[in-house]
């Protein structure tokens, strides 16, 4: 169980350079209160932040600084699980992440992702969403159980029940697994190439074996044809590369030049459309105009005349140009494609000499193992016996291959079954559902005590069913907020009895941020103050609340947020 004891913070939020402290463990019960801004939740944010890096409310880690000072913000920790006593130090400007365990620093070695592992894995046994199940229902940025995707409602259920080991132990056997594919599909291609050896050695067995005077001849009579084919093929790309060498230079010339010239041309012709219009624009204005739009003054109809006439013969003119272009452009496209086709023909000859260079290197390596054939011929029987010994040993590889495959499938035989077992749908839900009577026994118990009259069931996909008294069906989503409050209310007080149960992720904290403030009417506040007197003695209950005036006395003691200075601190 976590017992937590002191909270201290300094430059977090609105509070300034000396510490606010809050005794967690001092009360049975505390009323938290203050007016709007005056640092009620920062408690609550500070303790979010020590314990996993982030505040509760959807706020920036560097918007956490207190703006004014806008350095040494610290948060401070302290909780004690069995006989061991923690500390958590979790600063910014400068940057600090201490855990202490009875006065010793924890080993840091680690990247600070590891760090924040340690911490949630192997001490406090939950996360952020467990921790905001179990330990605080506030209006702020608190995403009740009801509201979350089955996938995280199934991770805080196994918080709960301590049974995350089993996707830990599922994680870890999947890591182990893949290792183990891998090393079945190393041993199987060791095998592959083992197998290819044997049969190249039983092959070169036979062929020593058996090879005569007139294998001898056949084979040299290979390497012959071979040095002719190659002696062909050099002669052919000889040729080839002196027409590519006498024409590619040319061409590429050619085509360059012929592109340039086409580009101009192109300019040329856009230059002559552009003038077209800016005549057409003239003549236009003398045929409209009869006086001058600009100083109203008469044009005279003999100028207009001379005006339009002229603009119609250079338009003409303009035209005959474009006419000339446009045949030159025809001319050079004709000479373009020419080229081109020109070029192709180039790179086939390329292509086809780099085949020919592969034939050639095909055959030159045909002739290199054709030699090395009959040089080991020619070595006799000194090599029979030898190729012999290199076919045993290859032999016994090969059987200690297929002894290793057979281990492997085995064991990944048995890892398949541990599989399936820790899967989801495997213990996991076995022990799941286990509890699910006893979840839905304790949240009806809760809700009759909040008057809450229906009837409340969760399955072991932690999809609800609600009915009412009167057998109609409901789901979540269908109540009133006040109504569903109730229904978080009660998973909440469930979460931390079978927690207790389970003295899984159990703590003495709990801490309701302005719950008494929200949907619940005054029927609803004294149910939930009744439940509250029920909870152990070692329960410390933090109720933060704007009905100071209203809850005021109901409680074992109080503390009242202020803000002095623009900086927030315990009156």
């Amino acid at each position: 169980m976590i017992k937590f004891k002191t909270l201290r913070y300094r430059n977090f939020l609105s509070t300034g350079d000396n510490f606010t402290e809050i005794l967690l463990g001092k009360s049975r019960s505390t009323l938290v209160v203050g007016q709007n801004g005056a640092g009620k939740s920062t408690m609550l944010d500070a303790l979010s932040f020590a314990l996993f890096g982030k505040a509760h409310r959807n706020i920036n880690k560097n918007q956490l600084i207190n703006s004014i000072n806008n350095k040494a913000m610290v948060v401070e920790v302290e909780f004690d699980i069995g006989p061991a006593n923690y500390k958590i130090v979790r600063g910014v400007k400068p940057a600090k992440f201490e855990i202490w365990k009875d006065n010793t620093l924890v080993n840091q070695d680690s990247h600070n992702k590891e760090y924040q592992k340690v911490l949630e894995q192997n001490i406090l046994k939950l996360n952020h969403k467990s921790f905001h199940q179990i330990v605080v229902l506030g209006s702020s940025s608190f995403v009740p159980f009801m509201q979350l995707p089955a996938q995280h409602r199934r991770e805080v259920i196994e918080d709960l029940l301590d049974i995350n080991v089993f996707s830990k132990m599922n994680q870890i056997l999947k890591e182990k697994t893949s290792i183990l594919k891998e090393s079945i599909k190393q041993n199987g291609h060791s095998a592959e190439l083992i197998k290819t050896k044997i049969d190249s050695q039983k092959k070169y067995l036979r062929d020593i074996t058996a090879l005569s005077a007139a294998h001898l001849q056949e084979k040299k009579d290979a390497i012959e044809t071979a040095n002719a084919e190659i002696d062909q093929l050099t002669e052919k790309n000889r040729i080839l590369s002196e027409s590519v060498d006498d024409s590619l230079p040319a061409v590429d010339s050619g085509i360059a030049k012929i592109r340039k010239n086409i580009n101009d041309l192109r300019i040329y012709e856009n230059s002559f459309k552009t003038k077209g219009k800016v005549l057409a624009k003239e003549i236009q204005f003398f045929e409209n105009n009869e006086h001058c739009p600009s100083c109203e003054q008469p044009i005279a109809a003999d100028l207009r005349l001379q005006k339009k006439e002229d603009g119609k013969r250079k338009a003409a003119e303009l035209q005959e140009a474009m006419e000339k272009a446009q045949q030159q452009l025809q001319i050079f496209n004709k000479k373009e494609a020419d080229l081109s086709e020109q070029h192709e023909a180039i790179q086939k000859s390329q292509s086809e000499i780099s085949t020919n260079n592969n034939v050639i290197r095909r055959l030159q390596k045909d002739i290199c193992e054709l030699q090395e054939q009959i040089d080991e011929i020619n070595t006799g029987d000194g090599n029979l016996q030898e190729a012999k010994t290199q076919l045993d040993a290859l032999t016994e590889q090969m059987q200690a291959l297929l002894d290793e495959s057979y281990e492997l499938n085995e064991s990944f035989s048995y890892q398949q079954v541990c599989s399936e077992l820790l899967k989801d749908t495997g213990i996991k839900t076995k022990i799941i559902k286990q509890y699910i009577p006893v979840i839905n026994n304790l949240v009806n118990k809760y809700l009759q005590v909040l008057d809450f009259y229906v009837s409340f069931y969760l399955d072991d996909t932690f999809k609800e069913s609600i009915r009412s008294r009167y057998r109609d069906e409901f789901s979540y989503d269908s109540f009133s907020e006040g109504e569903k409050q109730r229904i978080d209310l009660a998973l909440l007080f469930t979460w931390r009895m079978v927690a207790r149960m389970k003295n899984s992720v159990a703590t003495n904290l709990l801490i309701l941020d302005e719950t008494f403030d929200s949907s619940l009417d005054a029927d609803g506040v004294d149910n939930l103050t009744k439940i509250l007197e029920t909870l152990d003695d070692e329960t410390c209950v933090f109720i933060i609340s704007h009905k100071g005036d209203l809850l005021d006395g109901k409680f074992d003691d109080k503390i009242e947020f202020v803000k002095h200075k623009n900086f927030s601190k315990i009156a």
